[in-house]
């Protein structure tokens, strides 16, 4: 389990279009009440949040999830984020998991899951980025959207109209993934970008959360959760609570300001 950067309060970062952005944030991970490791990993810096959820055993999966959020954050503390920064960090990160000599012999992999401030065009924008089956919200006047879509069996079950989503989470291959980082594999994320706007809450989180609340459950927490650290607290808490069958990783990012730059008028 690797955990880099802190919550922040308010952090503002200015845009190469000059947009400025300020940022609330926390973060946090529990190892649940039936693993003896907790392989979760991420990274909270902006601009970049994201969870990795690590598979391949014990010491391997720590691994790989550990080495997918160490080379994403060697991003952190720029100004924005692009895709062709992601996909080297995630090539990267496969090679850092094949030098694992005697750790990640029979294979290591991960789910990554986030997002990253970038511009789009010409719009500041939020570029969501998934492979797996960890997850991102968006909660904007109440209502809650989930961003990504699993890579996993039962999606593409629910994909193909053979059951329902209810069903998909009491499947015997609900925890069978189609895509991961690593096991000597091209890593390929899904790209997704989304426009900034004052007052939303974005909630990365592996998929510990989501198998123990239903959306109803994390929208409520995120509506009652006053800050992004009270909003992560209740959601580990509530995750744990209600059975914390795996590892519990929780990224909260609120948008607290879009400021565009002004344009100068010459009265000559």
């Amino acid at each position: 389990m690797t955990q880099i950067g802190n919550g922040n309060s308010r952090h503002t970062v200015v845009l190469p279009d000059r947009t400025e952005v300020t940022l609330a944030w926390a973060a946090a991970t529990d190892t649940g009440l039936r693993r003896a490791v907790n392989e979760d990993s991420f990274v909270a810096q902006a601009p970049l949040f994201a969870v990795a959820d690590g598979m391949g055993g014990h010491a391997a999966g720590d691994f790989a999830s550990a080495a997918v959020v160490t080379r994403l954050a060697e991003h952190g503390g720029r100004a924005s984020i692009g895709t062709a920064d992601i996909d080297g960090a995630l090539k990267l990160a496969v090679r850092d998991m094949g030098r694992g000599a005697g750790v990640t012999d029979e294979g290591s992999g991960t789910t990554v899951t986030g997002v990253a401030l970038g511009v789009i065009g010409d719009e500041p924008a939020w570029i969501v980025f998934n492979i797996g089956d960890s997850r991102v919200y968006r909660l904007v006047g109440g209502a809650l959207d989930q961003l990504t879509v699993d890579h996993s069996i039962v999606q593409e079950l629910v994909d193909a109209g053979q059951i329902t989503r209810e069903e998909a989470e009491t499947h015997p291959h609900s925890n069978v993934i189609t895509r991961a980082v690593g096991f000597h594999e091209a890593p390929i994320p899904d790209y997704r970008a989304i426009p900034l706007e004052e007052g939303m809450r974005i909630l990365v989180c592996s998929d510990g959360l989501t198998k123990e609340l239903t959306p109803y459950g994390i929208r409520h927490f995120l509506i009652s959760g006053r800050s992004p650290e009270q909003a992560v607290r209740q959601l580990v808490e509530a995750a744990v609570g209600n059975g914390g069958r795996d590892n519990v990783t929780v990224v909260v990012v609120d948008v607290l300001r879009v400021v565009r730059p002004s344009t100068s008028v010459d009265d000559g």
